[in-house]
């Protein structure tokens, strides 16, 4: 009986190989037989989606938490996909199991839905708009601040995070469905994230073993080095200020100034992810704030702020920090909103011209290659049916209706009503956007709607309407937008769109779990919201220092901080036009306000880490432009994820109140 289940075994997943292998050339018309989407998804594929999602859940949280920057890590999650289930199924071949074949669409499902699970923790607003609420952040703004409501605080909890992130993030699962096919096959949006990724799986399943087998010892010597480097350096963090992270690099004056490296291995690999126009605008704005404005503003101390106020009152030095940050960013902000939409205007009126001339329409159909078809066949055969897109956004509309005003009373019943109403454009303008240029613009979305809220809410009300209203605009927006890179990515690698929709919401849904108690397994065993500490969670300050000034209006700023935000808000449109209009050999040079941003806050130190890792990435594509295109995922994809694996260990230690032994601390003599 035994041996007849082996039989059966063997035969099925035989059956499996062939499908898999089955040729896709001219004599299959190109339309070479896929698996069926309910064998894309696969309960082992689902298991490593909930491995890989934690671990990275807990890498963005703490990346959110310290410096509020956390770069895109799909290519990264792809890749660790592929090392996980070719390592799985290597080593039950060793041990005599046959194995269904890995392929490149439970690959895709299996980063799909880690994706998702660690997009709640980027996005959930754990280092934004929800802490935003609690008291430290509400002392931090001022408690004698003119329109920083007493009232306006509530503490984090699991049970309404958890249930805020279920109600608001599933609605943008439902919101595009109707569009997929006019935004992925009709309009052939570019979707360059998407595009990337799909690129990068496809070159996973045909390099063959010998790629495969250097990018997994790639990743395991830089995992185990940045594992072991983490568990090092506790040793000697034994008080504040102590360790490694603390090493005065460049000199003790620079060290006060946070100019210094601070051995966290997560930086670097992170720099060796972003661009490296991202990487030198940060060490910009790091020159800009810390080595140039911040000394010579407090040279006006007893000026233009009392002498005796405390470092983080929001009437001292802190307030210019935290308000000129803001300006950057709105004003880089509204400016690519107006782009896309202007962008966005341009493109569907030059499409339906077109359309309407009827030009070349059947010489188009006729150029189309044998794979595009392939692709279009797959992508439109297992459709999604548009009723279940229109009633899921519906019913989950209702929920968030009655749920909404439950958690936050300060945000009405109607205002959560015509935000449902508007999110269906908005997200289309977004995700259309996207596809033209990779810019998910969700964040200043959720900013307008921040502003307007805290207006319109009144003193008493607005700061918790905004920054609640804020998070159910984004998400919604956001999740949406993230969906169809996926759908994207789906279409180019011939995965079922029924699959990967199934596979997004499994990876939301860990995700409205997971992201919460990653976040607690931080803000218990940390100092979260320090200013002076390494969990500074900047952006919480930040969004509710908006609300602030939606509330308040500019009597919120201390002296002479209108001029210099006016002054910032102009530098940053003024930047994005010079990239956007001014000849390429000047564009390509102007950096990238977002990115100044967060060192005018939180200092210049992590901007150090990630020019090293950008200077080893442009080292290595000089030396070996090849190899690096290889590696270089691998290697900086070991080095996050090591010091984040260490994070767990690190954190246990400090519930436990275990302390490092050692205080390495470094003074004048």
């Amino acid at each position: 009986m035994e041996n007849m289940r082996t039989m059966n075994e063997k035969k099925e997943i035989e059956r499996d190989n062939l499908e898999e292998e089955l040729p896709e050339g001219p004599e299959s018309g190109g339309l070479g037989r896929t698996r069926p989407w309910t064998r894309q998804l696969t309960l082992r594929g689902v298991m490593v989606s909930v491995v890989i999602g934690v671990i990275y859940s807990v890498i963005a949280m703490k990346l959110n938490l310290t410096t509020g920057l956390v770069p895109n890590l799909n290519v990264s999650a792809a890749l660790l996909a592929f090392l996980f289930m070719r390592t799985w199924t290597k080593v039950l071949h060793r041990a005599g199991y046959v194995t269904r074949p890995f392929t490149r669409q439970e690959n895709t499902m299996i980063q799909t839905c880690a994706v998702a699970c660690y997009s709640i923790a980027v996005g959930g607003g754990f280092a934004s708009y929800l802490l935003g609420l609690n008291r430290r952040t509400y002392e931090l703004s001022g408690v004698d601040a003119q329109g920083n409501s007493s009232k306006a605080v509530k503490e984090p909890g699991v049970g309404w995070m958890t249930g805020f992130l279920f109600v608001v993030c599933f609605v943008g699962l439902f919101v595009l469905i109707p569009l997929r096919k006019i935004l992925i096959v009709d309009l052939k949006l570019a979707y360059p994230s998407g595009l990337a990724t799909a690129v990068l799986i496809n070159g996973f399943h045909s390099r063959g073993d010998k790629m495969a087998k250097k990018q997994v010892r790639g990743f395991m010597k830089y995992f185990s080095f940045s594992f072991l480097w983490g568990f090092f350096q506790w040793f000697f963090k034994g008080k504040d200020a102590c360790g490694f992270a603390q090493f005065p690099t460049f000199g003790l004056q620079a060290w006060k100034q946070t100019f210094f490296f601070d051995f966290s291995t997560t930086y670097v690999g992170a720099g060796m992810i972003c661009s490296h126009l991202v990487n030198l605008s940060l060490l910009f704005g790091s020159v800009i704030s810390y080595g140039l404005m911040w000394p010579l503003i407090d040279r006006h101390r007893g000026d233009w702020f009392s002498d005796g106020l405390e470092e983080s009152s929001m009437k001292s030095l802190y307030g210019y920090k935290a308000f000129i940050s803001v300006a950057l960013i709105l004003g880089d902000g509204l400016y690519n909103i107006v782009k896309i939409i202007c962008v966005t205007v341009i493109s569907i009126h030059g499409r339906m011209k077109n359309r309407n001339q009827n030009l070349a329409t059947a010489e188009e159909d006729q150029s189309k290659t044998l794979e595009d078809k392939r692709q279009n066949d797959v992508f439109l055969r297992e459709t999604i049916p548009m009723w279940i897109g229109l009633a899921g956004y519906g019913l989950l509309s209702v929920v968030s209706i009655i749920a909404i005003p439950f958690m936050f009373p300060e945000l009405k019943w109607y205002f959560v009503l015509v935000a449902y109403i508007l999110a269906p454009s908005l997200a289309f303008c977004n995700a259309y956007g996207a596809g033209l240029t990779d810019m998910n613009m969700a964040y200043n979305y959720g900013k307008v709607a921040l502003f307007i809220l805290a207006a319109i809410s009144g003193k008493e009300n607005g700061l918790i309407a905004g920054l609640a209203g804020c998070g159910l605009i984004k998400s919604a927006v956001s999740v949406a937008c993230i969906l169809m890179q996926d759908f994207k990515t789906a279409h180019l690698t011939l995965t079922s769109p029924r699959a990967m929709f199934l596979s997004q919401v499994i990876g939301t849904a860990i995700g409205c779990v997971v992201a919460p108690l990653s976040f607690f397994l931080f803000y218990k065993a940390f100092d979260v919201g320090n200013p002076n500490g390494e969990f500074k969670a900047p952006y919480a300050l930040i969004y509710r220092n908006m609300a602030i000034l939606g509330v308040q209006g500019f009597s919120a700023l201390p002296r002479h901080c209108l001029q210099l935000c006016y002054g910032f808000f102009s530098f940053a449109v003024a930047v994005n036009l010079i990239r956007d209009l001014g000849p390429q050999k000047v564009g390509k040079w102007m950096p990238l306000p977002m990115a100044m941003a967060p060192p005018f806050l939180v200092g210049a130190y992590f901007t150090i880490d990630m020019c090293l890792g950008t200077l080893v990435v442009y080292g290595w594509q000089k030396l070996n432009a090849t190899q690096a295109e290889l590696m270089v995922p691998a290697v900086a994809s070991g080095l996050i994820c090591g010091e984040g694996l260490w994070i767990l260990p690190a954190s246990v230690l400090a519930l436990a109140k275990i302390k490092p032994p050692i205080c390495m601390k470094f003074v004048p003599s």
